[in-house]
């Protein structure tokens, strides 16, 4: 099924629309722990066994990302992957799985990513996942989006960064709201069902959520 652009909310009383597209950021290694690659064939297989059909848009075609890239494209669903045409060589090896869209630029990734995407999910990852995961929950904060974001904590890999954030409010950079601007769960089960549940959460007139549970209140614009 193809990946479509995300439903737009409108008016009083109306959530986000279904999450269809899910954006997954995650290492192009496959880390050190057999946990993470266990999580990542995990969240590929619950992202196709679901009610709603879910694509994936990956990153590369190793690592993590491969993994997921993998179980989602054997699982019947579409994959794709938004590729700077300068990166192509390197993001592109062995097997390709799914539709590769070239853009020109990492910029252009990013919005072409979030243009298509329902929501977002980030793994275990190194830099690269840790900076769109952080650009991601900026936008959210900034209104650029409203679609909810998911962070994956395997084993505890993201505590120190929750624990940074946490660091934020307390130093006062952070706004205690903001601090809740994504979901948190440690299985995939258990974190696609909180996604869902925050693109079903009420968007007010003025872009907030009405419950707070995807954003605790922050208000972001319709997207």
């Amino acid at each position: 099924m193809e990946a479509s652009a995300a439903a737009e909310s409108g008016g009083s009383g109306r959530g986000r629309g279904p999450v269809r597209a899910v954006c997954v950021f995650c290492g192009s290694r496959p880390g050190n722990r057999p946990s993470f690659s266990a999580a990542a064939l995990d969240l590929g297989r619950q992202l196709v066994s679901g009610e709603e059909a879910r694509s994936c848009l990956r990153r590369r075609s190793g690592g993590l990302m491969g993994l997921v890239s993998k179980a989602v494209h054997d699982g019947g669903r579409h994959v794709l992957g938004v590729i700077p045409s300068a990166l192509l060589p390197e993001e592109v090896s062995g097997e390709t799985l799914g539709e590769v869209k070239v853009v020109r630029d990492m910029h252009e990734r990013k919005s072409e990513m979030a243009k298509h995407s329902d929501a977002f999910i980030a793994l275990p990852g190194g830099y690269g996942t840790i900076e769109e995961l952080l650009e991601i929950i900026t936008w959210a904060q900034l209104g650029i989006h409203n679609k909810p974001v998911g962070l994956l904590n395997v084993d505890g890999y993201y505590n120190s960064l929750l624990s940074l954030f946490d660091k934020g409010v307390e130093e006062g950079f952070i706004d205690h709201a903001a601090r809740n601007i994504f979901v948190l769960a440690d299985t995939a089960g258990e974190l696609l069902t909180k996604l869902t549940a925050a693109a079903a959460t009420p968007v007010d007139d003025d872009g907030g959520d009405q419950k707070g549970v995807a954003a605790a209140g922050v208000k972001r614009k319709r997207s």
